[in-house]
């Protein structure tokens, strides 16, 4: 919840309040919407990545997460699980940092849980944090646009991008993903 506070005043000061508030509330509609959006974007910058989501378990979409800071920073972004193409429930994604930090960002990220153990360890999580509760291995691209035989084989891929592609030197770590109830 404090995270929450955090980048709720961070996100309100640096992008204004009209925007800030309609991102800290979206509906089931509204977020069903930007998932579509942020799928079709992501299929279009890695074809490999769209060959991985296929054979995933379950793949979990925030398709704007905004990350702004003042010296304490913060990110916070609504998404949706889906399995199988229809959407399961509906998540919020986290954190909050301190240290030498000035701007604001949207970026869109998917995380693909690759076998039906992690998927249900998951969702039977109350508050899953990324780097305690499972090791999120960020998806880089190799030669041709290929996915590196080392990120294939583990339990959960993510991806971070925005329009201009994949985001690289990002990190999934610290991210505390939240059930939303919708």
């Amino acid at each position: 919840m404090i995270g929450r506070t955090v980048v709720a005043f961070v996100l309100c000061t640096m992008l204004g309040f009209g925007q800030a508030s309609t991102a800290l509330a979206a509906s089931k509609d509204e977020i069903d919407a930007k998932v579509q959006e942020a799928i079709g974007s992501f299929y279009n910058h890695t074809s490999a990545g769209k060959q991985l989501a296929q054979k995933a378990a379950g793949m979990l979409v925030f398709p704007e997460v905004f990350k702004a800071g003042v010296g304490v920073g913060g990110e916070y972004g609504e998404g949706a699980l889906l399995i199988k193409g229809k959407t399961a429930a509906y998540y919020s994604t986290a954190s909050a940092s301190i240290g030498f930090q000035l701007g604001a960002q949207i970026k869109s990220q998917v995380i693909l849980f690759m076998n039906q153990r992690v998927l249900d360890n998951f969702r039977k999580s109350q508050g899953w944090k990324a780097g305690v509760d499972g090791s999120v291995a960020l998806a880089t691209l190799g030669a041709g646009g290929e996915l590196s035989t080392d990120t294939i084989k583990q339990p959960i891929v993510g991806f971070i991008f925005s329009n201009k592609g994949l985001m690289y030197n990002l990190t999934f770590e610290g991210s505390k993903i939240t059930r939303l109830e919708r």
